[in-house]
């Protein structure tokens, strides 16, 4: 599974003669991962896009209605669920499940024509936004037109059956990468959708159950093509050596949830961050979430898994240390649980979220103390009287700090902090007051599920 560099004096000549923001700029100057994060998602945002529901009308054109207004929030990336035919034989419901691939190459009629998707990709990127699709490498739908040509490409039983890989997973069946053959029609695939119409990575479904040198070949040759960006729906810390750039943080996710219902301690935070710093390079991006796709849809909304501490969620996961990501409809105060295989528009109101995540977003782009992994500064955690109650902590990178405290509990709590280090003048992030940190100890209150992040 060892990575075999791209060469590198192609990367030099990006570096030198790319002279503005977009998404073909040069690999990061960071050296601690042999993947090369992209420079632009240094400090990016990303967004999930669910395109079926996020119009009446579900297509892409429609969709583009609402670029200005993601731009203007601050997203960076975003992140299409699966654009390829949903597959027939089998489906789940009426229109059936995005992850039922009947064909690698084309693009589901539901939501447009290829040059509707292609128009899509242009004007996100005039608009400074990159776009990475959701690819399904371990399965396909019972009517992939593999499965014609190329039956040898599916594990099958003893009576010679195509099967699921996840007995639950009844639309799809499971794909074999003992074929090395598959591999190549795969990657070529992934190719297409780079050279057709300039995507800039993917988001890879259920990535551990594919082979990872399978990953370290794909990522070697799209990057030959263009610079891409590779999230990976896995957790797994290898898969950053040479394939991906993002893993997702599912324990941050599991814990928010703990908390919210059965009040565990802010140390269960610090301790889970702790960990983060052993088990992940320095420049493993981690992305951040309170909400996606299968939370929303299988484990309730944001409001009924984390009640009234959604709020505070939302900024912590904008302010540790990875990538925070908004789900759609999660900025509109999303309180439905979106029905997956039917129609089921999100109803689109304002809401405090969209302010509150531009505010965030705003802050992390011009901060570098939250930029993304060795661009950005490393969680200190911070002494004080109630660390069962509050986590509290600084991120500082270069001439730029940030100060975050929150109350992880339903009731207000006092807290003393040490001060020393963090002396200065600081400002509060959502009030834009001054705030003054003493040499020695402060004492602050932070309302039930209440927040604070100064900025210096």
């Amino acid at each position: 599974m060892d990575y075999r560099k791209s060469v590198s004096i192609i990367f030099l000549i990006i570096f030198i003669f790319s002279i503005s923001f977009s998404c073909t700029h040069e690999n990061s100057n960071v050296d601690n991962n042999k993947v090369k994060h992209t420079d632009w998602s240094k400090n990016a945002t990303i967004y999930e896009v669910n395109i079926r529901q996020y119009t009446p009308e579900g297509t892409f054109k429609a969709f583009e209605e609402h670029l200005p207004r993601l731009k203007e929030m601050g997203i960076d990336i975003l992140w299409l669920m699966p654009i390829n035919p949903v597959g027939e034989l089998n489906r789940k419901g009426t229109l059936g499940s995005y992850y039922a691939v009947k064909n690698y190459k084309e693009v589901n009629p539901e939501f447009g024509s290829l040059d509707d998707f292609k128009n899509l990709v242009d004007k996100c990127h005039e608009l400074g936004m990159c776009v990475i699709l959701d690819w399904v490498a371990n399965h396909t739908a019972w009517d992939n037109n593999w499965t014609e040509t190329h039956p040898e490409f599916y594990n099958k039983d003893t009576l010679g059956n195509f099967y699921p890989p996840v007995a639950d997973w009844s639309d799809v069946i499971d794909l074999n990468y003992d074929n090395m053959m598959l591999w190549d029609f795969m990657i070529d695939a992934m190719k297409y959708w780079i050279r057709e119409c300039d995507i800039d990575g993917y988001r890879c479904d259920v990535a551990a159950m594919v082979p990872t040198e399978f990953w370290d070949r794909t990522r070697k040759e799209l990057d030959e093509i263009k610079n891409v960006f590779m999230l990976a729906e896995a957790g797994e810390s290898y898969l950053h050596d040479n394939a991906f750039d993002m893993t997702y943080n599912w324990p941050l996710k599991d814990l928010m949830n703990e908390i919210a219902k059965n009040g565990k301690d802010a140390s269960d935070l610090k301790t889970l961050f702790e960990n983060e710093k052993t088990e992940y390079d320095i420049d493993a991006y981690r992305m951040t979430f309170t909400t996606n796709h299968d939370e929303n849809t299988w484990h309730g909304t944001v409001f009924e898994r984390l009640g009234e501490s959604a709020e505070m969620f939302n900024v912590l996961t904008a302010t540790v240390k990875g990538m925070p990501l908004v789900y759609s409809g999660q900025e509109a105060g999303l309180n439905k649980r979106l029905e997956f295989f039917e129609k089921d528009p999100i109803e689109w109101k304002e809401h405090k979220f969209y302010d509150l995540f531009k505010s965030l977003f705003s802050l992390k782009h011009n901060n570098k103390a939250l930029w993304n992994g060795a661009s950005g500064g490393e969680m200190n955690f911070i002494n004080s009287n109630n660390e069962q109650n509050i986590l509290s902590f600084f991120r500082e990178k270069e001439d730029n700090k940030i100060i975050a405290l929150f109350n992880i509990t339903e009731s207000d709590q006092t807290l003393s902090l040490n001060g020393n280090g963090l002396e200065g003048s600081y400002t509060d992030v959502f009030d834009n007051t001054e705030f003054v940190f003493p040499s020695d100890n402060v004492e602050l209150t932070l309302h039930a599920w209440g927040y604070k992040i100064f900025v210096k």
